[in-house]
């Protein structure tokens, strides 16, 4: 499977960066990200070098990427894809999706949402876009921040078709 992961300038960069490395490597993976998320991961203590190219493979549909996850997505990144602005590689990727009508998961972090956040996330889930905040679900009992995102990235999983053991199950 062609995956395509976008990364946006919302604080809990490093959360993606913990997904991208648990995608099993039978797959193929493409990471862009926003410079705002650039300046947060320098924030966080990380340096991440220049790769924006709005002519990349993930920027045309008949590259043919199967899936797409955009986390954490700040609510410029949601706003933008909500209302067809391609200004950069991972919008124009999402955008993407969106046409070929191919899963595209957005993974917005902050809160609360404002009443025009959740008019954008409402128009983009009528268009098929999956909004899956980062929220935990408490009966798989973890204990740790590292249980935490595991469930998480378990839960984001599940929506991509990727097979996992990050987290306890419901039963």
């Amino acid at each position: 499977m062609k995956i395509a992961v976008g990364i946006s300038g919302a604080s809990g960069v490093n959360l993606s960066l913990k997904l991208i490395d648990l995608i099993p490597s039978s797959h193929e993976l493409f990471v862009t990200m926003t410079d705002n998320a650039k300046i947060v991961l320098e924030k966080e203590n990380m340096k991440v070098f220049d790769d924006l190219d709005i002519g990349a493979s993930i920027a045309s549909g008949s590259f043919g990427v199967d899936v797409m996850i955009v986390v954490p997505c700040s609510m410029n990144t949601l706003a933008k894809i909500a209302v067809g602005i391609a200004d950069n590689l991972t919008t124009r990727a999402a955008s993407v999706m969106i046409k070929e009508r191919k899963k595209l998961i957005l993974a917005p972090r902050e809160m609360p949402f404002s009443t025009i956040h959740l008019e954008h996330m409402t128009k983009l889930s009528s268009n098929g876009v999956i909004i899956a905040p980062p929220i935990l679900g408490y009966y798989s009992n973890q204990q740790t921040l590292e249980e935490m995102e595991n469930f998480l990235i378990g839960k984001w999983f599940d929506l991509m078709g990727i097979e996992h053991s990050l987290y306890k199950r419901w039963k």
